[in-house]
């Protein structure tokens, strides 16, 4: 199977640069996104031979996100079931025989980390969600995880430490994740790839200069690794400031 999962930054906007090119390209099994920033009725996405799964924002032109997928999965789930966390359109569950499929948005934490504090607890909240769907069967799940966990995993470490996506609060919730039993399937297959990112700044020609971060990820149960085949970065398809990332896996 070949999964993909692309931070939009706006799917209309996307939708402008080629997306239903990049879509078609792919070719992907399920196709997961973050950033839609719409609300139902504000686009008539036409994609052939995929069942469409949206959550929306309760604020317009917000967050956001969506799957598409080849096979309609046994049941849908929006959000976590906290209701404090699922007024943003941020997590989608689809239940197929062998796994669970989840796409999810992390929140940001924001300049001066206005919203750490929040951002901690979804953390927490979110991993409790995650272990729970693994009690009955393994999980997938990509997104555009709002954290660069290593140093490797962006341009500029040192002048970022104290920034949103590269606290130290932010890189140890992610540690925990990996500590309870997820596999970061990029750094499995690539554990010293440097330079590889998947999101760079509108700002400073951050792209050109590939000033970028990791902040896109495929994880995975720890039952499923002798299944995985191959993890991907796009760096080459554009139409956000993020590119899609790839996972290839034997389901």
């Amino acid at each position: 199977m070949k999964l993909i999962s692309w931070n939009v930054n706006g799917l209309r906007a996307c939708v402008t640069k080629g997306f239903k090119e990049r879509f078609q390209e792919l070719d992907a099994d399920i196709f997961c996104i973050q950033e839609s920033k719409l609300q139902e009725g504000q686009i008539d996405l036409d994609l052939p031979g995929y069942y469409q799964y949206w959550n929306y924002a309760v604020k317009k032109g917000y967050s956001g996100t969506a799957i598409f997928t080849k096979q309609e999965p046994l049941s849908v789930r929006y959000g976590i079931n906290i209701e404090e966390h699922d007024q943003e359109g941020r997590v989608i569950t689809l239940e197929y025989p062998e796994f669970f499929m989840v796409t999810v948005y992390t929140p940001n934490s924001q300049n001066e980390l206005a919203r750490l504090p929040y951002r901690m607890q979804w953390e927490d909240d979110f991993l409790a969600y995650l272990k729970g769907l693994e009690k009955e069967k393994p999980v997938i799940f990509c997104g555009d995880l709002n954290v660069a966990h290593k140093e490797i995993d962006l341009k500029n470490p040192k002048t970022n430490r104290k920034n949103a996506g590269f606290t130290d609060e932010e890189r140890e919730k992610f540690s925990k994740v990996l500590e309870s039993g997820f596999i970061d399937t990029f750094r499995y297959f690539y554990p010293d790839q440097e330079g590889i990112y998947s999101w760079w700044s509108y700002r400073f020609k951050a792209r050109e200069k590939n000033a970028g971060w990791r902040i896109d990820y495929f994880c995975v149960s720890e039952s499923l690794k002798d299944k995985l085949e191959d993890a991907k970065i796009h760096t080459e398809i554009f139409g956000s400031d993020h590119c899609p990332v790839e996972l290839d896996i034997r389901l």
